[in-house]
């Protein structure tokens, strides 16, 4: 009898350990621990983080959408509410010494923005990126020539370079878009060989090139994905540093061409009425400075966790 009752019984035993309600971790098993690990990661990246990220979702989902939403031609002029404050029926935040409706150009000016500085990242990110990485995995003579021309690049005045590129080529978009890319590239050169002459070292590459893995099948299955999330947090800060350039450009008026809307362009046609009209000025201005502290800000917090995940490993 001792032994069927025993034989009917459930051992006890590392088994029983595992039951998921013993755990606390609900009826699915490790589901919950999961959503509560992501939740407080999502946590962790803190407030500052998720109003940046809220306000550049607002501007990018504007500037997509900027087409269809029930907008006033931002080149239309109005000569009967030329100048007026913000507030105005019809016009949210004014109009300009035109009669242009600014609220309509503040928004498409974010459509050129970031269609020119995202172009121009995304230039600098394949570019650069592909030579930093060849540069830190190869190393030797093609290491020292893309360096050389990396810091030639770099030590050339950022705003001269553009204007003569401008000068140059001719104002227009896509112009634009190559001055800036341009202007991207050695900072992603430096970034990638950093980043790639540590994990040419690490356990991983010395495993794949043992099992006689050819060099290119290590840079993309080994050495890229790990470059990812350095890079993609470092292209936030570029952007803010693009979007200042191109409104620099705008600005001196040889970035987008009018009637194109742009922050720059903006600001520059207001600085003449800044003492009787200030908004004119001061609105694309203050687009202009929370969208680039917006992705300072979402940059350094994505680099910060970034880094303490690298300190982990």
């Amino acid at each position: 009898m001792a032994q069927s009752r025993l034989a009917g019984e459930k051992p006890q035993g590392p088994a029983s350990v595992a039951d998921p309600s013993s755990a606390g971790a609900g009826p699915n098993g490790g589901a919950v621990p999961a959503k509560r690990k992501s939740r407080s990661k999502l946590k962790n990246l803190g407030v500052l983080f998720w109003l940046a990220a809220g306000w550049l979702a607002v501007v990018g989902l504007s500037a997509i959408l900027a087409p269809f939403l029930p907008l006033v031609d931002p080149a239309a002029q109005n000569y009967d509410a030329v100048a007026v404050p913000p507030g105005t029926p019809g016009h949210l935040l004014g109009t300009d010494s035109l009669g242009r409706d600014l609220l309509s150009r503040a928004i498409f000016g974010a459509r050129i923005s970031m269609i020119v500085t995202l172009s121009a990242v995304a230039i600098g990110i394949l570019v650069g990126g592909l030579l930093g990485m060849l540069a830190g995995y190869y190393r030797g003579w093609l290491e020292k020539v893309i360096m050389a021309a990396t810091d030639a690049l770099m030590a050339f005045p950022a705003l001269v370079l553009l204007l003569a590129l401008m000068a140059t080529l001719g104002s227009s978009v896509r112009n634009l878009v190559i001055g800036l890319g341009i202007l991207g590239i050695p900072a992603f050169v430096r970034l990638t060989r950093a980043s790639t002459l540590v994990y040419a070292q690490r356990e991983f590459v010395t495993a794949a090139k043992s099992i006689g893995a050819l060099n290119r099948r290590v840079l993309v299955r080994e050495i890229v994905p790990n470059l990812i999330p350095a890079v993609g947090a470092y292209a936030f800060i570029v952007i803010a540093l693009l979007i200042v350039a191109e409104g620099s450009l705008s600005f001196l008026g040889v970035g987008v061409p009018p009637p194109a809307s742009s922050w720059g362009l903006m600001i520059s046609e207001g600085r003449d009425s800044l003492r009787t009209t200030p908004w004119i000025t001061f609105i694309p201005g203050i687009f202009m400075f929370l969208t680039v502290l917006s992705f300072n800000l979402a940059g350094d917090r994505l680099r910060e966790e970034n880094d303490n995940k690298g300190g982990n490993a």
